[in-house]
Formats: C-alpha cells, sequence, structure tokens
C-alpha cells in the first residue's frame, strides 16, 4: 500500500478561504491608505479642491504594501485590528519626540563645548523583546536618537551600540539608560 500526502483544502464550498486571505489584506491597504492620507493631507486650500493624484498614489502604495507584506497580515492579523496597540504608539512617538529632542541638545552642547566631554565607546546591551520587528524597532529608535547608533543585534537579544558619551560600563546600567526609555513602550505595541 503506498502512503500518499494530503494537503490541506485552501478553499471550501462557500470560498471561506478565500475570504479570510483577503480580510486581513484589505484592512492593511486600509491602514496604509489612512496612513498616508494623513501624511500628505490631499486637500489643497488656496484652491479649495482635493488632490486627486496624491489620493491615486496613495491607492497605489497602499495596494503594493497590501500585497508584498503577505507574511505579516497572515501571521500577526490580530495586532493590526487591536486599538490599545495604537493608543500606545500614539503616546510612543510623544515619548520618542521628548528623547530625540533631548538628546539633540545634549549632543549640541558636547559638539559645541570647547573641551568636547565626549567618551565614545561601544557598549553591550540586552533587551528583553522577542520578536523580530519588535528589536527593529527598538534597533531604529536607538539608532534615530542622536548620540546613539545600533551597530549590531545577536539573535538572542544582544544589542551592540556605540555611545557617544559611555555613562556607564555596567551592562544593566547601560540598558536602562539606553534601552529603557523605549522598550516598555514597543513591547506594548509590538507583543
Amino acid at each position: 500500500m503506498r502512503a500518499t500526502l494530503k494537503t490541506p483544502r485552501v478553499r471550501d464550498e462557500h470560498g471561506e478561504g478565500e475570504k479570510q486571505r483577503l480580510a486581513p489584506r484589505l484592512v492593511l491597504f486600509l491602514l496604509g491608505l489612512v496612513f498616508w492620507l494623513l501624511l500628505v493631507w490631499p486637500v489643497a486650500p488656496s484652491q479649495a479642491g482635493v488632490l486627486w493624484g496624491d489620493i491615486a498614489a496613495g491607492i497605489v502604495v497602499a495596494a503594493f504594501v497590501a500585497l508584498v507584506m503577505r507574511e505579516m497580515v497572515t501571521q500577526q492579523f490580530r495586532r493590526l485590528l487591536d486599538p490599545a496597540r495604537y493608543f500606545w504608539a500614539a503616546l510612543y512617538l510623544v515619548v520618542f519626540g521628548y528623547y530625540v529632542t533631548r538628546a539633540n541638545l545634549d549632543v549640541a552642547y558636547r559638539v559645541l563645548h570647547p573641551a568636547m566631554p565626549i567618551r565614545p565607546g561601544i557598549v553591550r546591551v540586552r533587551t528583553r523583546l522577542r520578536s523580530a520587528s519588535a528589536r527593529t524597532a527598538l534597533a531604529n529608535s536607538i539608532t534615530l536618537t542622536p548620540g546613539t547608533l545600533t551597530v549590531d543585534i545577536t539573535d538572542d537579544g544582544m544589542f551592540y551600540v556605540h555611545w557617544i558619551n559611555v555613562a556607564t560600563e555596567e551592562e544593566q546600567e547601560a540598558a536602562k539608560m539606553i534601552l529603557g526609555r523605549f522598550e516598555w513602550f514597543i513591547e506594548k505595541i509590538f507583543e
């Protein structure tokens, strides 16, 4: 007797499999389009009209993102529908803006000071974040904050960060100073 491998049916009699694959993409398309419209604001007050070319470009970009991000949509679709994540993301943007402004002033002080009080170095810090998207968001947040630059991330959650003024060489304390300000928010948003 010969064994055969049965593959699960993607589509049932009512087309439910097709609907289940289309719904997440449609939601991602709509979210992308709304984000685009908020970003470009396609209303010209001087002309008292709508900029249809900007809207058309947003539709094309949102459709492209919905098609390309297939794996993200099928694996983490429920995360896109959680309103708490949007609340934490909005709050995170405020916190992130505060730390970026503070870091800009600190770097400006160090550059303009006659003695240039810097102590550059690469520190190793560990994050508790598990998902690749959360770690990427954390690495980008660190890099976008002046004075710090993420050099490498290992699979076990170790970050190597170039710091313009190494305040401590202890891993726990450095993690609190570099990662602590962003890690909690990113965990709420991505995990």
